[in-house]
């Protein structure tokens, strides 16, 4: 697919300044509307509950979500593979990253109507597992309009210029898989609204934070995140917020790893502590 979006050289210096960057066109308002029907599709059937690939970010995932999250979509349908938004994202991280930028993770959220509650501040670093051995940043484009009664992002500018702050479960309950950065202050936030065909990016290490979805509609959001691999930037320990959870969410992924799959697993792990010296 031909590329359409690019950043400029002020938009790149500004993104490495910052930690984000709002653009305003990355895909189309057609796109947009062919992939959220695919997206509610779905969010609709529960697609990959079994696999723990469908699970509750801000719940101790039974029942209800309150904020639904489904881990790489395209498995589940692999036209989302061959979007424009995906062709223009890998595009501009060759831009940021350097042209060895790789797609890394993918995911969609969705805060439903009027329940959707906030997403707290965090860093996306902090849910990376012991081998990560890349740094990324994120694609967000919410699949409509987006402000601060739906729940757009904000960012803290310049944040991930410093460390990695603690974090913890949300509520610290370790049945709940997403995370709160502790000490985060928002009070120099920037929000940033979105059209349809826009995204925000942002780097690994940027705070970030969406408000509830106070909106008569569900606010549906999908990312890409693209990478470069470092052995600077390896993980090399479990963070300890990780290591103590509880989820059900990873109980069922557990559950549907056959023996095989577990035995590459560990094999994959033993190579990889022995090529970092871990």
């Amino acid at each position: 697919m031909k590329i359409t979006a690019s950043l400029s050289a002020e938009q790149v210096e500004q993104f490495h300044e910052r930690g984000f960057l709002s653009v305003p066109t990355i895909t189309t308002a057609e796109e947009v509307a062919w992939i959220r029907g695919m997206y509610d599709s779905l969010f609709d059937r529960r697609a990959g509950w079994e696999s723990g690939d469908f699970y509750d970010f801000a719940g101790v995932d039974h029942g209800a979500a309150v904020l639904p999250q489904l881990l790489e979509p395209s498995r589940y349908e692999p036209a989302l593979k061959q979007t424009l938004f995906r062709t223009n994202a890998h595009a501009i991280a060759m831009q940021l990253l350097g042209p060895s930028a790789e797609l890394v993770f993918e995911h969609a959220m969705m805060k439903p109507a009027r329940t959707g509650g906030e997403t707290p501040w965090h860093q996306d670093e902090a849910f990376f597992p012991k081998f990560t051995n890349y740094h990324s940043i994120t694609f967000w484009m919410p699949l409509q309009h987006v402000d601060t009664r739906n729940g757009c992002l904000d960012f803290i500018p310049a944040s991930h210029k410093r460390p990695i702050l603690p974090h913890r479960s949300i509520g610290d309950d370790p049945r709940i898989h997403g995370l709160e950065a502790l000490g985060a202050d928002g009070a120099s936030k920037v929000s940033c609204p979105l059209q349809e065909g826009g995204a925000t990016i942002h780097h690994f290490r940027t705070l970030h934070h969406a408000g509830p979805n106070l909106s008569d509609e569900p606010r549906r959001a999908y990312a890409l995140g693209f990478g470069v691999r470092s052995r600077e930037y390896t993980v090399r320990e479990e963070f300890p917020w990780n290591a103590q959870k509880a989820t059900a969410r990873k109980l069922r992924a557990d559950a549907s790893t056959t023996t095989l799959q577990r035995t590459i697993r560990r094999l994959k792990d033993s190579a990889k502590s022995m090529l970092l010296g871990i």
